[in-house]
């Protein structure tokens, strides 16, 4: 009996130092990729916000953050990028939105002209069907069959199996849904958000103080 309780000890103390040692290397890895990993996705979104809208010289001149509640009550939250050329003529916002799609979240990144227009966008993240995200990058793209490039949301864009003008991607209507959803928000965001950069509040506030 005294031997198996020593050989039980001893295992427990083996699987713990095991555990302890473990922990301290992932903790350690962790430390070590943290740095690069957050510069990689800080050069990602960079390279997003130029992508969509429309490349060429720009710079981030202001991010804001804005909050809305979409219609089931569920409070949303949009980071916006306000952009400016050489000559610091703005060029519009790249926005952030995302919403719930088949397999879970669907994150997008939408760029907009000063009018509301869409320039461009892309897929940042997404848990959907292997494959299926990258098809909704490509199926709404410029000359693609649900080409939304140079639409204004001011008209919401929906799907046409809903009644709207939109071709789905073939066998996932789901997606797609939650992608122009996702758009449509994040044009919703963009208009809350004057070109100024003062959200919508912050101008009520001033309003009532006049």
């Amino acid at each position: 009996m005294e031997k198996l309780k020593s050989s039980i000890t001893n295992m427990a103390l083996v699987l713990t130092g095991v555990a302890v040692i473990t922990g301290g290397i992932l903790a350690y890895v962790n430390h070590v990729t943290e740095g690069p990993i957050a510069e990689q996705n800080k050069l990602t979104l960079q390279n997003g916000i130029k992508s969509v809208m429309g490349g060429g010289d720009l710079t981030v001149s202001k991010t804001d953050t804005v909050r809305q509640n979409d219609a089931k009550g569920k409070e949303l939250t949009y980071i916006i990028y306000q952009t400016q050329d050489k000559q610091q003529k703005d060029l519009g916002a790249a926005v952030e939105s995302t919403t719930g799609g088949f397999g879970g979240d669907l994150k997008v990144l939408v760029g907009f002209d000063p009018q509301g227009n869409i320039l461009g966008y892309t897929i940042l993240a997404h848990a959907e069907t292997p494959g299926l995200g990258a098809k909704a990058d490509k199926w709404f793209q410029k000359g693609e069959k649900g080409d939304i490039i140079g639409k204004n949301p001011s008209e919401e864009l929906i799907v046409s199996k809903d009644g709207g003008k939109v071709d789905a991607i073939t066998a996932s209507t789901i997606t797609s849904r939650a992608f122009l959803l996702a758009v449509n928000n994040a044009y919703k965001a963009y208009k809350a958000t004057p070109i100024d950069g003062e959200t919508g509040a912050t101008k009520q506030k001033k309003e009532d103080k006049e």
